[in-house]
This record gives C-alpha cells, structure tokens and sequence, in this order.
C-alpha cells in the first residue's frame, strides 16, 4: 500500500459571482497497490467531485505512480461528459450550486499546459449558465449536445435554454405539480442513445421533503419514458447505469452495488463497499464507485450503512464486475469527506482541468486565440471585420 499527501487551496462556500476565499486545506490520501495498474490498464483517467470540500479532482496514472490534481468549482455535484464521433469526451458539464460550468476538450494544447509534456487530455472552463439553485445532481449529454439535467429542488428532468433558468422536461407522475418542495429527491439519471432512460428518487411521495418519512426502503428505480418502476425496496439509491441490457444502481444507505433486471425487476448484490454511495462509472470489467462519509443524522438517522460511522470510508472502490468483489481503492484520509460523482475519461492517462479559478487552482494563464487564416470566417461579414493592416507611409 502506498500513502501520500496533498496540500491544496480549499474555498468556503460563495454566491454567484463571487471570488473564493482561498485558504489552505491539507488534503491526505492512500490507495491500494493495484488502483494504479487499473487505472494504467484501461489507459484511462477519473473525474471526480467533491460536494462540501468544492473541488473537481482529476485522478490519473503515468509510470507507475498515482497524480491528482484538484479544481475549485464550488460545491461540485453532477458532472456530464459528452462524447464525440471518435468515442472521446470532447465536452464537460459540471453542476454547482446556482450554474452549470460548461468546458470544452483542450486537444493539443492539453500537452502545452504547465507543466509542459504532462498531460495528455484536457478541459478548458467556457461558459457558465445560471440556473439558480434547483439543486443540481446527475446530468447527461443528449442528442445534439442537449444536456438533461436531474432538477432535484423541482423534482423533474430539465433542459437548459437561454431564456430560462430551466425547462422542466419530465416528472415522475406522482408528481402532480412544479414546486420547489424536493418532494422525491429524485438524483440519478442514465441516458441510454442520447435519451433518458432510468431515474433514481429516494422515495414516491409528492408533498415537501416527503421522501424523508421512508428513507429506509423507500427508493425506486423508474423508467423515464413510460414513468413505470422498474425496482423498488432501495434505501436512498443513486447513480443507475445501463450496460448489456441491465442497470447497476447504488443501493447507497446500504453500502452495496446492485444489478437489476429491467424485465422482472430483479436485485442482486453485486458487492458490498464501506461508504455511503455515490457516483457510479463502468469501464471494462471494472465499476468505480464513490464513497462518503455520512454528513449529518438529520438525513442519515436510521440509514443501515450509518449504523457504524468509524467503519465509513470517503474514495473510490474499484469492483470487479465478473469476480463480485472489491479489488482496488483510493481513499481520501483527510481535506475531504463526501464525493458526488466519479466519470471515466478513456483514452486520457493524465487529465487536466482549467477550470474558472485559475488563480485558485494556482494555474497559469490559458488563452484559447484563433489563428489569423480563421479570423475572416469568424468574423460576420466573412471580410474579417476589424484587421489590422501594414502601415501608410
């Protein structure tokens, strides 16, 4: 087992608009001798978000040797990463607390970044659209780079256009209104041929923060297009993913991966892991599941995985889909105590993230410039607008 540590800048929570307050959080980690060769194997790197420490964490191999690197975007939730043709993810969406941060593929200049010759793929921070807060969870890429976003405040799946906070798109039918009332805590989104397909709520109630009253057994797993429940019996399940025609969900307040059939609703156990679930990636034969540390017994009283807080770990387990077990983990020590949501970047063995605190995230300062045989068919007109030209004499 290797252990290491991180020092890194940490922001207190802040409204819109507002700068961070950078202050210094020692961030301690360890993982288990095979995370590394995993992760090397699949030639692969993980996002990761951190919802109270406000950070997005890149987690890589290269040469034998775990690299994080950590983003401020203030308390991180979903993120989203939209695929190109080439199976690459070309786009990111990351949730925050009043907007979604919207950044593209670095390509080449990823290699540029300081320090130079490090990274082999990147994300560079674009845009920002503001939502509010409707407490953003799992979100998912669409056809033609629509994002679905779970609006959990609203208890629906939302899209995003210009002039609105949200387009509610979808609700569970229990749901008989719009209200920002969190009444199912719906959270988890699977997108299946650029659609949604299955939704996890914590519970079916349709009156304010209801969901709280059965917490214990009373999530389900739905289908988006006919509204129907595929499973049920979950305690506050999350992050479902689709693969060879099954779903794998978080059963979270038990501490367990299942799979589900999607014709008969049956669940199995995959594995057991030592957190409270959340964030859920498949890749190869492996799952890579997020855990955290229980936050506090208002929500968490009586939730079976709450029973024992020492035995709680915050990180990532790695489970084997075929053997049914654990295999490999990292775990954050210290610095960090809840993750939300874990992506697979393929293809990527470092990823950097430039994100919209590059003074935070003690960054160097990236431009993104055209070139100038480009200028003329970006500018309207095609005549190149406003260019410069050789002196008069």
């Amino acid at each position: 087992m290797e252990n290491r540590s991180e020092s890194d800048s940490f922001e207190q929570k802040s409204q819109v608009g507002q700068r961070p307050r950078p202050a210094k959080r020692e961030i301690k980690f360890r993982h288990s001798t095979q995370f590394v060769p995993i992760l090397e194997h699949l030639q692969c790197s993980l996002l990761v978000s951190t919802y109270a420490a406000g950070k997005v964490v890149s987690v890589g191999a290269a040469e034998g040797r775990l690299h994080l690197g950590f983003s401020n975007f203030q308390q991180a939730m979903g993120i989203a990463c939209g695929a190109a043709d080439s199976g690459a993810a070309d786009r990111l969406a990351i949730g925050g607390p009043n907007v979604i941060w919207l950044l593209r593929d670095a390509g080449e200049l990823a290699a540029k970044i300081q320090p130079v010759g490090v990274y082999d793929g990147g994300y560079l921070a674009r845009e920002s659209f503001v939502t509010g807060n409707i407490h953003v969870h799992e979100m998912g890429w669409g056809n033609e780079g629509q994002l679905w976003v779970v609006n959990t405040l609203f208890s629906c799946l939302s899209t995003l256009h210009e002039d609105f906070n949200f387009v509610p798109r979808w609700r569970p039918p229990f749901i008989t209104e719009l209200s920002p009332q969190d009444r199912c805590h719906l959270n988890g989104l699977a997108m299946e041929s650029g659609r949604p397909k299955l939704v996890t709520a914590l519970g079916t109630s349709n009156s304010a923060r209801g969901w709280r009253e059965r917490k214990q057994s009373g999530g389900v797993l739905m289908e988006v297009e006919s509204g129907e429940v595929v499973a049920e019996g979950f305690c506050m399940p999350h992050s479902p993913r689709l693969r060879d025609g099954a779903a794998f969900v978080l059963d979270s307040g038990r501490g367990r991966l299942v799979r589900v059939a999607l014709n008969d609703g049956t669940i199995d156990e995959v594995a057991a892991y030592p957190g409270y679930g959340r964030g859920l990636a498949l890749h190869g034969q492996f799952a890579f599941v997020g855990m955290s540390r229980a936050r506090e017994t208002s929500v968490f009283g009586g939730v079976p995985i709450c029973e024992k807080p020492e035995e709680m770990r915050c990180g990532i387990v790695v489970i084997d889909l075929i053997a049914g077990r654990s295999v490999a983990y990292l775990e954050f020590e210290s610095g960090v105590e809840e993750l939300f949501d874990v992506q697979v970047i393929p293809g990527r063995r470092r990823t950097v993230i430039c994100g919209p605190y590059p003074v935070e995230d003690e960054q160097l300062p990236v431009w993104v410039v055209p070139p100038e045989d480009r200028l003329g068919s970006l500018v309207a007109g095609g005549d190149g607008g406003f260019v410069s030209r050789k002196p008069r004499h």
